[in-house]
C-alpha cells in the first residue's frame, strides 16, 4: 500500500507548536509518510493563528503555497482562526476540512472516516472546555511541553480567551511524566508553554477548584533525577511571584530565562488594556531578577499604536524601557480583533504613527539586546547545539540565558556537538548580531 504523503504547517506560538507536533504523531507511519511543508504532498495541514490580522493575511498565502505545490491536495486548518471564524476559513479556495479546538486532537478520526471527500466541509466547532495534552518531540534538540491552556484574563485586546476558552490545567503528574519520558529520548531542554503558564493549578480534571499552584510545579520539577534544561515561556509579572524568582535562582533545572509581557509602558494605556498590574510592579520583578541573577535574560512584549494611545503615552513607555535592564523587546503593532473590548474605541492610531513608533522601539530592542551579549563577553556559558541545518560555516545554538551562539565549523567536528549541552567561551558578538565562542575542552 503506498502511504499518503502529509505535511504539517505551524503558525503562531510555542504552544501551538506543541500541539502539531502531538497531532503529527496521530498519523501513523503505517499510512502516512511525513515531509517538509514546502514538499509535494497529498495532505496539508495548517495549525491557524488569529492573535493579528497580519496573522490571518499570512495565513492565506500558505493555502495558496500549498495549492501551488499539488492542485489536488487535500487541505485542512486547525488552530484558533478556524475555531474563531470556520465560515469564513472554509470559504477559502483550497480549504477542505475546517477542526476547531477539539475537533483537530480528533483529526485521524474525520480522515478515517472518510470526511475529507465531501469537500468544503468544517466541523461542528464545540466548547473549549477539554484539556488536551500535548509536547513537541522528533529532531528537535528541544521540546515545547504544554501544561495549561486557555486564560481567565480579559485583557481589552486579546482574542485568546474566546479562542481558546477558560484557564485549565494539565495534572502535575502527566507534567513530571512527560519531562522524563523526553529526558529520556534524549531531549536536552524543554520550554514549558501554555496561554497564562502563571495561573497553572486551575481546573485539572475538571475540579473547579485551584489544586496546585505555579510555586508548587516548578519545585516538583526540579526534583526530577534526570538531566536537562527546563526553561519558562511567557509569564504574566502579576503572576511570577518573588518566591518563584527566589526558588529559580537557586534551581538545578531552569535556566535563568524569562519573558514578561509588558505591553505598554504607561500606567494609562495598562488600564485601558485590562491588565492586572501597573509598571511600577513590572519594574519591581525586573530589580529582583537582576539583583538574584545579573546575568539572566529578561525578554517584553509590547504592543504600539492601542487605541488612545497619545504621543505622551508612547514617550512614556520609552524612556520606560531605556531606563529598565530588560535585555530585547518583542514587539506587536495593535490591530483590532473582533469581539474585543478594545474593538469598540474610536481613537485610532493612524498606520503612519504605528510604524514609526514600532520602528523606534525596534532601534532600542537591538540596543539592549548588543548591550545584554556585550556584558556576556569573556564570560564562560552553556550552549545547546543544535542539528546542523546543512550551514558550511558555523553550529548555531542557545546559552542557558538565551544568547544566540555560534562557532565556526573548519575549527571544530560539527557531528560531535549536535543536539549537545557544552561549555563555552563567549568572545565577541558578531555583525549579525549572534556571538562567537569558542568550546572550553
Amino acid at each position: 500500500m503506498l502511504k499518503k504523503k502529509v505535511a504539517f504547517y505551524t503558525m503562531g506560538c510555542k504552544l501551538n507548536y506543541a500541539e502539531t507536533s502531538t497531532i503529527a504523531r496521530k498519523f501513523s507511519n503505517l499510512y502516512y509518510h511525513h515531509v517538509p511543508f514546502k514538499s509535494y504532498a497529498d495532505i496539508y495541514v495548517i495549525n491557524s493563528c488569529s492573535v493579528t490580522k497580519n496573522a490571518e493575511i499570512e495565513f492565506k498565502h500558505i493555502i495558496r503555497s500549498a495549492r501551488n505545490l499539488n492542485l489536488k491536495a487535500f487541505i485542512i486548518v486547525i488552530g484558533c482562526y478556524a475555531q474563531l471564524n470556520p465560515e469564513v476559513v472554509s470559504s477559502i479556495i483550497g480549504v477542505d476540512l475546517v477542526l476547531g479546538y477539539e475537533e483537530k486532537f480528533k483529526i485521524i478520526d474525520y480522515v478515517n472516516r472518510k470526511w475529507f471527500l465531501k469537500k468544503k466541509y468544517y466541523a461542528k466547532i464545540i466548547s473549549k472546555k477539554t484539556y488536551f495534552p500535548s509536547f513537541s518531540v522528533g529532531d528537535r534538540t528541544r521540546s515545547f511541553l504544554k501544561i495549561q491552556d486557555g486564560c481567565d484574563y480579559k485583557c481589552s485586546y486579546c482574542i485568546i480567551p474566546i479562542s481558546r476558552g477558560a484557564s485549565r490545567s494539565e495534572s502535575m503528574e502527566n507534567i513530571l511524566k512527560n519531562i522524563r519520558f523526553l529526558f529520556n529520548k534524549g531531549v536536552k531542554e524543554i520550554v514549558l508553554t501554555g496561554v497564562n503558564i502563571g495561573d497553572y493549578g486551575k481546573n485539572i480534571y475538571g475540579e473547579n477548584q485551584r489544586l496546585y499552584t505555579f510555586f508548587d510545579l516548578i519545585q516538583a520539577i526540579d526534583q526530577i533525577q534526570e538531566k536537562g534544561r527546563i526553561r519558562l515561556s511567557s509569564i504574566e509579572p502579576n503572576l511570577l511571584k518573588n518566591e518563584c524568582i527566589e526558588f529559580l535562582s537557586k534551581s538545578k533545572h531552569f535556566v535563568p530565562h524569562f519573558h514578561i509581557p509588558l505591553q505598554s509602558g504607561s500606567n494609562d494605556i495598562l488600564v485601558k488594556m485590562h491588565r492586572r498590574y501597573r509598571r511600577e510592579l513590572y519594574q519591581e520583578k525586573v530589580k529582583k531578577i537582576r539583583y538574584l541573577m545579573p546575568d539572566a535574560y529578561i525578554g517584553s512584549d509590547l504592543i504600539v499604536g492601542f487605541p488612545g494611545e497619545t504621543h505622551k503615552h508612547f514617550l512614556e513607555t520609552y524612556h520606560f524601557l531605556n531606563e529598565l535592564e530588560i535585555s530585547s523587546l518583542h514587539i506587536f503593532t495593535y490591530s483590532t480583533r473582533p469581539n474585543t473590548k478594545s474593538s469598540t474605541i474610536q481613537k485610532n492610531v493612524s498606520k503612519k504613527i504605528q510604524w514609526k513608533r514600532n520602528q523606534v522601539l525596534r532601534v532600542l530592542s537591538n540596543k539592549k539586546y548588543r548591550f545584554f551579549c556585550k556584558k556576556q563577553i569573556s564570560t564562560k556559558k552553556t550552549v545547546l547545539f543544535e542539528k546542523n541545518s546543512h550551514n558550511k560555516e558555523y553550529l548555531y545554538g542557545y546559552t542557558e540565558n538565551y544568547i544566540r551562539t555560534k562557532i565556526p565549523l573548519n575549527s571544530y567536528n560539527s557531528s560531535i556537538y549536535e543536539n549537545t549541552l557544552q561549555d563555552v567561551l563567549m568572545k565577541k558578538v558578531d555583525k549579525d548580531g549572534i556571538m562567537i565562542a569558542e568550546p572550553i575542552n
